[in-house]
């Protein structure tokens, strides 16, 4: 695998926020980074229908399961996690206890700029560059 020039600013980011999301388009290598940059981070892909559903069935018992936090992919499937989300980094008051992937949609972007306004550092991977690709 790839390693990203935007891991150590993603990396600092969750050092300092409760919430990083990263924003990109589809295949763009989102899971792949925040993977290999949390290793041990709990990891939740919302496109499966059985996370998708349990989060939609109880968003609240749901995110309380994830008691140290975690990766949460695709949250473009399931914004309305972003105010419940909200609540516990504000309860936690710790940085780094979630990171939110979602594709480059407008939308997702006003949602988590406004629920998470000041909780959430956004990042958005360019295209490889020359030097990751020569590694």
């Amino acid at each position: 695998m790839i390693k990203r020039d935007i891991t150590a600013e993603l990396l600092e980011a969750a050092g300092e926020y409760p919430v990083v999301t990263v924003f990109g388009p589809r295949q763009s290598g989102k899971t792949t980074l925040v993977k290999m940059a949390f290793p041990g981070k709990s990891y939740y892909s919302l496109e499966d229908p059985d996370v998708r559903m349990a989060a939609e069935t109880d968003p609240r018992g749901f995110l309380d399961n994830l008691k140290d936090g975690a990766v949460l992919d695709e949250i473009q499937r399931m914004p309305q996690l972003l105010s419940y989300i909200q609540g516990i980094v504000d309860r936690l008051n710790k940085p780094g206890v979630f990171i939110l992937t979602g594709s480059h949609q407008p939308e997702l972007h006003q949602a988590v700029s406004q629920t998470l306004a000041g909780r959430a550092a956004v990042l958005k991977p360019l295209p490889f560059s020359l030097s990751e690709k020569r590694e």
